[in-house]
């Protein structure tokens, strides 16, 4: 497969470092990989089988990653943040990958959220589309509000596949640290944490100190500081303090002049997993990579989370495994020489547990999701395209299908209804909508344009049947009581909507008692649509049927959007069966849906759907009325106007 990923580490280097040992075991495993990386160059980092693109990089100070600098120190530009889009787009459209994963975006990275977002809509228009999948840590940062939750679930639902969550949740578990969603929950993949645990040798260089690691970025200072403290109080200990490059040369300098004699202060280095195996204790910030080299390691730790601004992840990491007995922790805000020296006699004193079993493969367990995922999206685009043989074979026969459009359950205005009748405005597809009658609103006139008819929807949605049986209005009561609350119900939309109601029943939850619709007529309808292949075009003399054949809601698994290779492959066995009718028999095909409780996902369904069909020549969009009424074709250009 060919994959493409993009990060962009702002402070230390950990997401990146995380995305390239993935891309490496990607690589590895004969797939093609591009890594696309947004943050600052990293030094030494081992670029082995998979192509790196570097954007111009931005990065961020402290705990602020709202504002961004560029390259030269300066805050942002537009003109850089069009360079990187620019460059990102013409890497997908280069490498036209099969798997497109963003790491931590969309569950983080809002101050990117521009070029995550054109890069999404890019593939997601792509034929075939790729599969699009996040990438996230063990444990998440918590959102500062509930609407940037929602923003990420709704993002999730409109372009995800997938989201990996490279962790163990038997140790640390995502959700305490974000509220998933029914969409980022159906959709996580627990993949175990993302380690060199392959290695072909476990080199061990023993010294039995005290090892001090802080991570590639300055945050790490005031533990380093913290840390010369509690060496002083503790003289009879041997201390080595590693300090990322991300540290300055000044303050390098000033820490190894403060050092006591029984520490020694160097940079970072690459034998760095070998020194922590020979330590008797590890003193370090909580951050995903460092936890991860502990959990390796098998020593005791003592954990001092980064918690600047409203960083929250590190706290919730360190606590999940201080309350495991995996570590001792000593707070951001309690750091002391005194407290971390504290911390570390406790660390030392306390019974060395065994070391534990952590899921540690998760590039493997990435490649075993990123496998299924890819192969769910390719049965999914491969039912799109036989979709488009189909359309394509009906139009090479001269044929033309006719196509319409219900939604039900309409009452009032509401956001989600002008995003209906906007979609309708852009693929020139007439909705017609099915309201309940005993609880429509007055306003609701005004907002719907012409062209959009109103049918009637029982009476008031209120369910009559035992409670053995399945949901039903329309039957459970003597007919005459029913055809008088259904001839009410006409009079009350014809005055509510005037010449935009049409009247046409639409059933509640599409049923109706069969002895009910000889007395539909007389009741002064002339139609009536429910879901499903119709068995007769005249259920009762005077009485046109045409039904409803897509609904595109799980409604039995608690809603949210269907099996979309089964919809798709649905919806192409409706048109072949429509095909073959003659055209005396044939009834149009019908899309239903519910605007009221449409997610993200659904939206996006049926704008694929009805995108497609308008590309077709196979395909004549109809109003309701002309089904009902003239049964004429309206032209796709004119029925909205």
């Amino acid at each position: 497969m060919k994959i493409l990923i993009a990060v962009t580490h702002l402070l230390g280097i950990g997401h990146f470092a995380r995305m390239r040992l993935l891309a490496h075991g990607l690589a590895q495993a004969g797939h093609q990989v591009t890594l696309v990386s947004g943050g600052r160059p990293v030094p030494h980092a081992v670029i082995d089988g998979f192509d790196l693109v570097q954007l111009p990089p931005v990065f961020c100070k402290g705990s602020d990653f709202s504002t961004l600098y560029q390259g030269d120190g300066h805050i942002l530009s537009h003109q850089t943040r069009d360079e990187r889009i620019q460059l990102l787009m013409a890497t997908l459209e280069r490498v036209r990958p099969e798997i497109i994963i963003t790491e931590t975006f969309p569950f983080g990275r809002r101050a990117l959220k521009a070029e995550f977002i054109a890069l999404c809509e890019a593939a997601d228009a792509m034929r075939p589309r790729p599969a699009i999948v996040s990438s996230i840590r063990d444990v998440l940062n918590p959102p500062s509000s509930q609407d940037k939750a929602d923003q990420a679930e709704a993002l999730i639902g409109r372009f995800y596949d997938a989201v990996l969550v490279h962790g163990d949740a038997d140790w640390v578990a995502p959700a305490i640290g974000w509220p998933f969603g029914p969409h980022s929950q159906r959709a996580l993949h627990l993949t175990g944490y993302i380690d060199e645990a392959a290695e072909a040798e476990r080199t061990i260089i023993p010294h039995g100190g005290i090892l001090v690691s802080g991570g590639g970025s300055a945050a790490s200072l005031p533990l380093y500081r913290a840390t010369i403290e509690a060496a002083t109080i503790l003289p009879h200990m041997q201390w080595h303090m590693l300090i990322g490059h991300g540290v300055s040369e000044d303050d390098f300098a000033a820490l190894q002049s403060a050092a006591p004699p029984n520490m020694k202060i160097e940079r970072a280095r690459q034998d760095f997993r070998a020194l922590l195996r020979g330590a008797s204790l590890s003193v370090s910030q909580a951050g995903y990579n460092t936890i991860v080299d502990n959990f390796d390691a098998g020593i005791p730790m003592v954990l001092v989370p980064f918690a600047a601004g409203q960083e929250q992840e590190q706290t919730l990491r360190a606590k999940a495994l201080a309350e495991r007995g995996m570590a001792h922790l000593v707070s951001e805000a309690d750091l002391s020489g005194a407290a971390l020296a504290d911390a570390v006699r406790a660390a030392l004193a306390a019974e060395r547990m065994k070391k534990p079993s952590i899921n540690r493969d998760g590039v493997a367990g990435s490649i075993a999701a990123l496998a299924a995922v890819a192969q769910n999206r390719a049965a999914i685009e491969h039912e799109w395209s036989v979709l488009d043989a189909v359309l394509s074979a009906i139009a090479q026969s001269g044929d033309r299908l006719e196509v319409w459009w219900r939604d039900d359950d309409a009452i009032a205005p509401t956001p989600a209804l002008t995003r209906l009748l906007s979609l309708s405005q852009a693929m020139q597809a007439p909705v017609a909508l099915a309201v309940i009658p005993a609880s429509a609103q007055p306003e609701l006139n005004a907002c719907l344009p012409l062209g959009c008819d109103v049918l009637v929807h029982g009476w008031a949605h209120t369910n009559h049947a035992p409670a053995d049986a399945k949901k039903q209005e329309l039957g459970h009561r003597p007919m005459d009581v029913i055809a008088s609350e259904l001839r009410d119900a006409r009079a009350r939309l014809a005055a509510l909507f005037g010449t935009k109601a049409l009247p046409v029943l639409v059933p509640p939850w599409n049923r109706i008692a069969p002895a009910l619709l000889p007395l539909l007529p007389d009741a002064g309808f002339i139609g009536v649509s429910t879901f499903k292949l119709r068995t007769t075009a005249e259920p009762a003399h005077g009485l046109r049927q045409v039904n409803t054949h897509c609904d595109p809601i799980a409604w039995h698994q608690g809603g949210g959007l269907a099996p979309e290779a089964d919809l798709v492959r649905a919806v192409t066995e409706t048109f072949q069966a429509l095909a073959r009718q003659t055209v005396e028999q044939r009834e149009a095909f019908g899309l239903l849906t519910h605007h009221l409780v449409h997610d993200e996902a659904i939206w996006a369904f049926v704008s694929r759907l009805l995108a497609t069909l308008a590309g077709s020549d196979a395909v004549q969009f109809v109003s309701a009325r002309s089904l009902f009424d003239s049964h004429q074709m309206v032209p796709r250009r004119s029925v909205l106007e």
